[in-house]
């Protein structure tokens, strides 16, 4: 049931809207648009009839029925509907349709600049705790470097040595600080 309301309520009157923009036939596009218009407040109405009377006999294949019933040429259901209902009555309520929706659009964006702001200062709170809390470690990382093996890093990036090279080189200048505080520690215990 659901496939066969997908393939003749939306697929078929979506391939013939097309033709109709394709061919740029006024008449035939006027007619899907009301099509649409109708479907489109016959599924909202569905989404509240599904819950209260899924439980009624036929239920769904009165629905079938209806829509096959809005797309008949014979019947022309959707443009039945519209002109006697949906037109009159959209025609009576457009300014305050057409109030309430600016308000919708203004509140939203309201809501939207507020809730962006907040993500915004919650993103910039986490950085900064996430910054504080390593920064110990950078300043160890830091601070584990000395003058030479910083200027021993900069003469190499500055000159053509491959990085295989750097590598070596911070290693071996990293073998002699175990050796000094060996020494240190020697000298420490001969005073």
């Amino acid at each position: 049931l659901f496939f066969s309301r997908l393939i003749f309520g939306t697929l078929y009157p979506a391939y013939y809207s097309y033709k109709a923009v394709k061919s740029k036939d006024i008449k035939e596009y006027v007619k899907w648009m009301m099509y649409w218009i109708i479907f489109a407040l016959f599924t909202t109405a569905e989404t509240f009839t599904d819950i209260f009377l899924c439980w009624f006999p036929f239920y769904y294949e009165l629905k079938i029925a209806f829509v096959a019933w809005l797309l008949s040429p014979y019947t022309k259901g959707s443009s039945l509907l519209y002109r006697k209902f949906v037109h009159p009555t959209l025609s009576s309520k457009e300014k305050e349709i057409d109030d309430c929706l600016i308000q919708a659009k203004d509140r939203s964006y309201d809501a939207l600049v507020h809730f962006g702001k907040r993500g915004l200062n919650v993103a910039a709170t986490a950085a900064v705790m996430a910054a504080s809390k390593g920064q110990g470690a950078l300043s160890e990382r830091l601070r584990s470097f000395s003058m030479q093996d910083l200027s021993t890093i900069r003469g190499d990036s500055s000159s053509t040595v491959s990085p295989s090279v750097t590598v070596r080189t911070s290693s071996k200048q990293s073998q002699p600080k175990p050796s000094r505080s060996a020494s240190e520690g020697t000298g420490s215990s001969g005073k």
